[in-house]
């Protein structure tokens, strides 16, 4: 019972997360008006090979990048396989059996903290991620590591305050 339980939770915690209570819904992305749409940088090689896929396929521009049977949605249950796959192929074992990279999802939180700990303004990081600045910053304010030094170094670099005139 206890299991059967656990499993209903776990489902009808993901159908919370929409509007209608299905798994998928169709929508405009959160918090923007109708029809707008945000970008995001990628890296280069990545969208290069995003391009070549769109381009095989012969993508238009409201078509799933990847599709599921029938053209559908993609299922949550083969991106996992896929993801676990492809990460057990390139991780070292000690690696793939930590937490790190566990879920596709924990991607968009390496490039975010990334992106803030190369130095990218919070708000323009934000903006990419379709966020609020407060939000990203209640959630990686902690993640943020390594600028102290540049920050010295800049602060250093303003000089010194000016010399007093002799009160002689």
């Amino acid at each position: 019972m206890g299991r059967v339980l656990s499993r209903w939770s776990r489902k009808g915690r993901r159908r919370l997360w929409t509007d209608t209570g299905e798994i998928h819904e169709e929508r405009d992305l959160k918090g923007r008006a109708e029809g707008e749409t945000h970008s995001a940088p990628g890296h280069p090689a990545l969208t290069r090979v995003l391009r070549e896929h769109i381009d095989d396929e012969r993508l238009k521009p409201r078509d799933l990048l990847f599709q599921g049977k029938n053209g559908g949605i993609l299922a949550g249950l083969v991106i996992r396989r896929a993801w676990r796959g492809a990460r057990k192929a390139v991780l070292p074992p000690h690696v793939f059996e930590s937490p790190t990279g566990r879920r596709v999802y924990d991607n968009r939180h390496t490039r975010l903290t990334k992106w803030l700990n190369d130095g990218i303004p919070p708000a323009q990081v934000a903006d990419w991620a379709g966020n609020s600045v407060p939000v990203l910053l209640a959630t990686y304010a902690r993640c943020v590591d390594g600028q102290l030094p540049d920050l010295k170094r800049r602060l250093e670099a303003t000089g010194d305050l000016p010399e007093r005139p002799d009160a002689g």
